[in-house]
């Protein structure tokens, strides 16, 4: 059989006596686009982080671009770009020096062809030499997505990428996603913006208290129909998520 991009099976996460993750069952293809919804609370970040290797299980099996989690490392690591509302930019470095300092990290080949690549992508060519702190919330996160690209990783996980941007600042972060569904890399999206789940996934799950309660092909599905399983599923005092 295929070896799935993203496989989890009877994943848990404990702190303590709190059950972060309760059993959580996935499997992602090469070039399939899965967006999780759900409140605050849920278990979306701490999934990401176990994915990402930044965190590890309980229990269960957890295998990522072809590895087993127990078992991989830097390997892994290399295949894995992590876009989150922390954007883990040096903001008295430049673009250009944030962007170098990263490659050379994962050991890039050809870094100045990669980093004017990803800059073009992003459509920060022209500002590769300001400072971070002199850009914008919007594009601090583009230029956080070229960071995580800059390895050309297979597969891609964003944590709430949304958080703290403006209407056009979000409007310009969902055309950038968009154009990253090149039916190559996997990717992984957390968020409480329903229509931006429907926008840019093959796929969308809800997950609720470590579970995840919910999950359909996006295709056919409408925005109401969404909205509806998720207030049926999260219930109506979340209603607030999806503004």
């Amino acid at each position: 059989m295929k070896e799935p991009a993203i496989l989890a099976e009877a994943l848990t996460k404990d702190f303590g006596p709190i059950h972060a993750l309760s059993g959580i069952d996935l499997r992602l293809e090469k070039g399939e686009f899965l967006t999780i919804l759900g409140p605050n609370g849920a278990g979306k970040t701490t999934l990401i982080k176990i994915l990402a290797t930044l965190m590890r299980p309980t229990s269960g099996l957890v295998r990522v671009a072809g590895y087993d989690l127990a078992e991989a490392g830097e390997a892994l690591r290399r295949r894995i770009g992590v876009i989150s509302h922390q954007t883990y930019l040096y903001e008295n470095l430049t673009a250009y020096e944030n962007l170098r300092f990263y490659g050379r990290m994962y050991g890039v080949q050809d870094l100045e062809d990669h980093i004017r690549g990803v800059l073009e992508e992003v459509g920060l060519k022209g500002r590769r030499d300001h400072l971070v702190r002199t850009y914008s919330r919007g594009m601090q996160q583009r230029l956080s997505i070229a960071r995580a690209l800059i390895h050309d990783p297979s597969v891609l996980l964003l944590d709430e990428p949304y958080t703290g941007l403006d209407q056009h600042a979000t409007r310009m972060l969902t055309g950038l996603l968009a154009r990253l569904r090149d039916g190559e890399r996997t990717v992984i999206l957390t968020t409480h913006q329903l229509s931006q789940g429907l926008e840019l996934s093959d796929f969308v799950a809800i997950l609720v208290r470590g579970r995840i309660v919910y999950q359909e092909k996006v295709a056919g599905l409408s925005l109401a129909d969404l909205e509806d399983a998720y207030f049926q599923h999260v219930g109506q005092e979340y209603r607030w998520d999806t503004q």
